[in-house]
């Protein structure tokens, strides 16, 4: 077994100009949510089974987002462990969370076109304001401002949990419980939306007003649920993703050039974001929970405890989960619902404290090299890779014409050598 130094002692300092021992399983953790960001956004084409789910269900893709708040969540645990000037901690935390939110605009607001256009720029009202990075941007303050601020913790000698955070969960059951009464009590009315050419197959220079019928409470389907209604009233429908996942049902027709057809129904060319507002809640909540583990590491030094309470608190989401999911509230990533993120959550737990024991406790660091080295460059990877970065820069290298670009020309070679 590797030698493994333990964390700091919540009563103890560290010594000047030197950092607590790093836990090598979080970043493996995190180099595991890239390398599954990367897998599902080029290999979902290929095999549609492991992409994001239409509507209700989970694949592989809809764990990406679960995961990277839960390792926000564990992260701020270690940072905020022994808080000297929280005001000052407070900023900072803000500073960062905004940092990252402008970021994620940047990157997913539309300003780079993509991979099949060399052309940049975003009409502002077009910009789309949500998206991954700022999603995970809301999580990290919510969580950071209850590490920082409500860290009044009770500590049991006896049983599993010893290190309990009673006002965070209470920050966390509140959370929960606006969600469910905007997501089942505003009341949907119907709604119309304008859609232009070329994006859709209408002659040019054309536009066309869909209207959905709604004039319903507590709808969960793509068209009249309570969380794409907030978004369109608060955020304006311009500025919502364009592609939801849901056109991917069977009702929407989707052709294989990717165009809904003209006689699906209407919500189906309406666009919806997935990263929304009323969403962002239980998103939250979730960075909220990968909090709690980070404690468990941070306060408790022996191994075994901390893999005993980490399964007791991820055994319990998941049956909290699918209880939950069995008694109506279906499991479903674009809305975030409660049973999506307790099962999330747990499968997050039980990956974390199966990687610990793999690479903290038995020591075999060799076999997630790879992963731990991308972990410690998660965000440069995800601007340059995921975001198509790498890929928009290559296809500006072309002979003649922008379209004979080298982008073609490797996929020529392996293609047709």
């Amino acid at each position: 077994m590797a030698e493994y130094q333990p964390l700091i002692d919540n009563e103890e300092q560290p010594p000047p100009n030197k950092n607590p021992s790093r836990v090598a399983s979080l970043d493996v953790f995190r180099g595991l949510c890239v390398s599954l960001m990367m897998l599902v956004d080029y290999g979902g084409s290929i095999f549609p089974v492991i992409a994001h789910a239409p509507w209700n269900g989970l694949h592989l893709a809809d764990l990406v987002m679960p995961f990277f708040l839960f390792v926000a969540g564990v992260s701020l645990a270690l940072v905020y462990k022994k808080v000297s000037n929280r005001v000052d901690s407070m900023s900072k935390a803000v500073l960062r969370a905004v940092k990252l939110f402008l970021l994620g605009v940047l990157l997913q607001g539309g300003f780079f076109h993509g991979i099949n256009s060399l052309t940049y720029g975003v009409d502002i009202e077009r910009i789309r304001w949500l998206g991954i990075l700022q999603r995970i941007a809301i999580g990290y303050i919510i969580a950071a401002l209850c590490a920082i601020w409500l860290s009044s913790r009770t500590q049991s000698k006896t049983g599993f949990l010893k290190i309990f955070y009673y006002w965070q969960w209470g920050v966390a059951l509140a959370l929960s419980a606006i969600y469910l009464s905007l997501l089942y009590g505003l009341f949907v009315p119907d709604w119309q939306f304008e859609i232009s050419a070329p994006t859709y197959t209408l002659p040019a220079n054309s536009s066309y007003i869909f209207k959905v019928k709604c004039s319903v409470r507590g709808d969960l389907g793509p068209s009249c649920n309570a969380a794409g209604m907030i978004d369109r009233y608060v955020i304006g429908i311009g500025h919502l993703y364009g592609k939801p996942v849901y056109r991917n049902l069977q009702e929407c027709n989707m052709s294989s050039s990717h165009q809904v057809s003209e006689n699906s129904p209407p919500w189906c060319h309406a666009p919806f974001d997935p990263e929304g507002l009323l969403s962002s809640l239980t998103a939250a909540v979730a960075c909220i929970i990968g909090l709690q583990y980070g404690h468990i590491l941070a306060h408790i030094q022996d191994h075994k405890a901390r893999i005993e309470n980490w399964s007791v608190i991820s055994l319990s989401l998941f049956v909290l989960g699918l209880l939950i999911a069995f008694s109506g509230i279906p499991v479903n990533k674009s809305l975030y619902t409660i049973s999506y993120m307790l099962i999330t959550s747990a499968s997050a737990g039980i990956t974390f404290s199966a990687l610990y024991l793999l690479v903290d406790v038995y020591g075999y660091r060799r076999l997630t090299y790879v992963f731990e080295w991308m972990g410690v460059h998660a965000l440069s990877i995800f601007i340059v890779v995921t975001s198509n970065l790498a890929i928009i820069a290559i296809q500006g290298f072309y002979r003649k014409a922008p379209q004979d670009n080298l982008i073609r020309w490797i996929v020529s070679f392996f293609v047709h050598p």
